[in-house]
């Protein structure tokens, strides 16, 4: 097998693990899953700087674990990841009277940091595919039109019949007939009237 082959699947998991960490706020739920973590890490220090509340402390342990479980959770469920931000940020400022000063304010800051970097992550939009070149006014005649239509279509406008229309009959030219036109003119002429030019012809 080439080195080719071998590089191929490496490629695609790496494709895959990067999709699926942009699609959720990887960051932020890893860095308050460490906060929690060290908070319990620093509970069985031998320094006695915890502060007791309930019975055996109980606080101090749960503090700690809810945050490790939101970190969990903003990573698994991204949708409700403005309940779970807000939720760490509080119980992040609690730790600092819980849990041995929130983990000597190493945990309280990653949780801190991390429900800020959650509550302030978006989904990642999917860019539009771009729009092909702009049509040129050359390019606007329809792609279903034939040179016979436009042809036709060339002809109408110019004034003369459209090549599929046969012509309509013609009203045949009385020359007798004297025409309006001609009506005008003699009206229009200077001279005597009609009836007696008629009388002396």
């Amino acid at each position: 097998m080439s080195a080719g082959q071998h590089s191929a699947p490496a490629a695609g998991v790496r494709t895959r693990w990067r999709r699926w960490r942009r699609a959720r706020p990887f960051t932020a739920g890893l860095l308050i899953a460490l906060g929690g973590a060290e908070m319990l890490v620093t509970l069985r220090a031998p320094l006695g700087v915890l502060l007791h509340v309930g019975p055996q402390g109980l606080a101090a342990y749960l503090v700690p674990l809810v945050l490790v479980i939101c970190g969990v959770l903003l990573i698994t469920t991204p949708q409700q990841r403005v309940f779970y931000a807000v939720l760490s940020l509080v119980l992040g400022l609690v730790s600092w009277l819980t849990s041995n000063l929130g983990g000597f304010l190493i945990g309280m800051l990653l949780a801190l940091v991390g429900g800020a970097l959650a509550f302030a992550w978006t989904p990642v939009k999917r860019r539009a595919p771009r729009a092909g070149p702009a049509a040129t006014p050359a390019d606007t005649t329809p792609a279903d039109t034939t040179p016979a239509d436009t042809t036709s279509a060339e002809t109408t406008l110019a004034g003369a019949t459209p090549a599929g229309t046969a012509p309509g009959p013609r009203e045949p030219v009385d020359g007798s007939a004297p025409t309006e036109s001609l009506d005008a003119l003699l009206s229009a002429e200077p001279g005597p009237a009609r009836h007696t030019r008629a009388e002396r012809g």
